[in-house]
């Protein structure tokens, strides 16, 4: 490689590590907020949520790394237009066809990057997500009740207690709705109770005391006085309640994914349509994507080329808008394919297709300089619009 080359295959590598960390801690961040009811409950400390970051990460990582990849190349050319830099090289005859080794070499090793994480490590960090969770509920969660407020932890059960004592455990004036079973309806009142947290047998035991039990089955009513009562809830209740006891196909290997479609294909049963439609498409997404990565790069050399006279935070702009476009065609023919208007091998492909097609006629007209008047016009308008 020249040296040229190795520069910009270095600038390409630092952008991507940058832009790769920060939208994966952003998304990582916003997750861990969803998660911040279960996660509160349970004595968590930095190394514990630090594994859980590791997990998701691969997840994010296939979406994530195509607009890193597009970024990189972006603003990297856009930077080199800006100073001037092609302008230079031009003059001393080297084309834009002659830069582009250095990004294809880019591309493709974040295709290969992503391929291996569509392959393997989406399922990998998902089954070890939901074992930690698992193992988290099992050792370290505590039901940490908040006084005047009712508590839905635990689907179909609502608890409310006015006191609460998070040291020792002791609840005051409890009520206690349970709406699991589907013939009943099972409302406990009490003066008082403890909460207790059975790591061994895996639950979490709540006691009360001198209380009633009101229990409704259709227009009759029961009602039971009692000296001590015991509630025994299972932790796993509790991950069930945020679908993580679930496997969809988005968490599935390859290999699996692969194995699916062909038990599916076998089975032909009509209540199996809406699944196997789904892992056709997940087949499919999980090839796509990451050539995503060598289809959206390349597409980005032409416009930053173009975009000469758009400053950084401009052309960043710029380049999320047609990932945006990207994402958003995917995500359209995505739930076409479901729904079978379009088939999956087909329909996932048509952006990757198009924006391919588009890139390879945009570095044509760049590389003969053959930009339409009206755009260069446009272009030299936006930054005085910005400045004004």
């Amino acid at each position: 490689m020249k040296i040229v080359h190795r520069q910009i295959l270095k600038e390409h590598i630092h952008l991507f590590l940058l832009i790769g960390s920060c939208l994966l801690g952003l998304i990582l961040v916003g997750r861990m907020l969803q998660l911040r009811e279960m996660l509160l409950s349970q004595n968590l400390g930095v190394f514990d949520i630090m594994r859980l970051f590791v997990y998701l990460s691969p997840f994010f990582m296939l979406l994530l790394t195509p607009i890193a990849c597009m970024l990189s190349v972006f603003l990297t050319f856009l930077r080199m237009a800006a100073d001037r830099e092609l302008t230079a090289l031009k003059a001393s005859g080297v084309s834009l066809y002659q830069l582009m080794p250095a990004p294809v070499i880019f591309c493709t090793l974040c295709t290969l990057f992503s391929l291996f994480i569509s392959l393997f490590g989406v399922s990998w960090g998902m089954e070890q997500f939901k074992h930690s969770l698992m193992e988290f509920a099992r050792t370290k969660t505590k039901l940490s009740l908040q006084a005047g407020v009712f508590n839905q932890e635990f689907p179909g059960l609502t608890i409310y207690a006015q006191k609460v004592d998070l040291d020792s455990g002791e609840i005051r004036f409890v009520f206690v709705q349970d709406k699991t079973s589907k013939n009943f309806t099972t409302t406990v009142v009490a003066p008082e109770g403890t909460v207790t947290t059975d790591s061994e047998n895996e639950q979490i035991k709540v006691v009360f005391k001198n209380g009633r039990i009101f229990r409704r089955e259709g227009e009759k009513l029961d009602v039971l006085s009692f000296g001590t009562y015991s509630v025994r809830l299972p932790l796993g209740n509790m991950l069930r309640k945020m679908g993580f006891e679930r496997t969809s196909p988005k968490e599935l290997s390859f290999e699996q994914l692969l194995e699916l479609d062909r038990d599916n294909a076998k089975m032909k049963a009509a209540f199996d349509q809406d699944r196997e439609r789904k892992v056709k498409v997940e087949i499919q997404k999980r090839l796509a994507l990451p050539f995503a990565c060598i289809v959206l790069g390349l597409f980005s050399v032409p416009i930053a080329s173009v975009f000469r006279a758009l400053k950084q935070q401009h052309g960043l702009i710029l380049a999320l808008g047609v990932f945006l476009v990207y994402y958003s065609m995917l995500s359209v023919f995505e739930s076409m394919g479901e729904s079978r208007l379009v088939p999956p091998a087909v329909g996932i492909w048509v952006p990757n297709a198009l924006f391919a097609a588009l890139g390879y006629t945009f570095l044509r007209q760049a590389v003969r300089e053959r930009v339409p008047a009206s755009v260069l016009w446009a272009i030299q308008k936006l930054p005085k619009r910005s400045a004004a």
